[in-house]
């Protein structure tokens, strides 16, 4: 399995980003796929993930009102839509997925298969 992040960047606070990440290497088929972050000093926390099968997505509180999770899966992508972004947004953002559909209603970082993780920097 290979996923590519990308689409991360410097964004004043009220701003919007959108992440994407390519998945390959399987049809992720009943996968869990999510997104993470991970800000200096800190532990790597669930931000958004959605059921690749099923569509059913789930949110950390700090996400909820203002990201989006979504998937094409004719094109194997996943996104995340970012709305009203704040500078404690700013991170590494990484794209998860794992075999077992079921892991991302866990919301830790327990998922089997990572992306490089992209740049999201939000100024004050």
């Amino acid at each position: 399995v290979q996923l590519v992040e990308s689409g991360g960047g410097l964004v004043q606070a009220g701003g919007s980003l959108r992440l994407s990440c390519g998945a390959s290497g399987r049809t992720f088929s009943h996968y869990a796929m999510g997104w993470f972050r991970q800000a200096p000093g800190k532990k790597r926390e669930f931000v958004a993930g959605i059921t690749w099968t099923g569509g059913n997505t789930y949110y950390a509180d700090s996400a909820k009102g203002r990201f989006t999770i979504s998937r094409d899966i004719a094109n194997y992508t996943l996104f995340l839509q970012m709305n009203h972004l704040k500078p404690e947004d700013t991170a590494v953002y990484y794209c998860a997925a794992d075999p077992l559909e079921e892991v991302v209603a866990i919301r830790d970082p327990i998922f089997d298969y990572w992306g490089q993780g992209t740049q999201v920097t939000v100024s004050s």
